[in-house]
């Protein structure tokens, strides 16, 4: 069986979706109190995690900070459950814009993995101590529903 990164198309296919799913988020009124007017290296960052996430090689951990660096970038944001729940529905929206995979089990894998990330930042983003922080401290390798290797 495929890994998801394989699935989904591999590397140019995935920036491609992080591509289409930032330029929602900077354009969302809702979201833009996160994202701002956006960051150069933002959608690079979001490529390389979704691809070590999906199955592919380990280059957001290795060049990019890792999973550190996420969680640094989401203290102190207090995100709230009605601005998770937005980037959620803009990433899967992202997802038929981008013209990823529409089966089910592929989309059914997107959608626990961004459920659980947003929770885990959502909970970071709160967090006034490192006891406070979600425990997660690397990039999670995600796989096919179902699958526990």
């Amino acid at each position: 069986m495929p890994t998801l990164f394989e699935h989904a198309g591999g590397e140019e296919a995935l920036h491609r979706l992080e591509e289409t799913f930032y330029a929602s988020v900077l354009a969302d009124p809702l979201l833009k109190r996160l994202f701002g007017e956006g960051r150069p290296h933002h959608v690079d960052h979001l490529t390389a995690f979704t691809a070590e996430s999906f199955g592919g090689a380990d280059r957001f951990t290795r060049e990019l900070g890792g999973f550190i660096h996420l969680i640094a970038a989401h203290r102190h944001w207090r995100i709230t459950e009605v601005e998770r729940q937005r980037f959620v529905d803009l990433y899967m929206q992202a997802l038929d814009t981008a013209g990823m995979p529409d089966d089910q089990p592929f989309r059914d894998a997107v959608r626990e993995h961004i459920e659980f990330g947003s929770r885990v930042a959502m909970q970071n983003s709160h967090a006034e101590t490192d006891d406070q922080l979600h425990p997660l401290r690397e990039v999670p390798r995600w796989t096919w529903p179902g699958d526990d290797t």
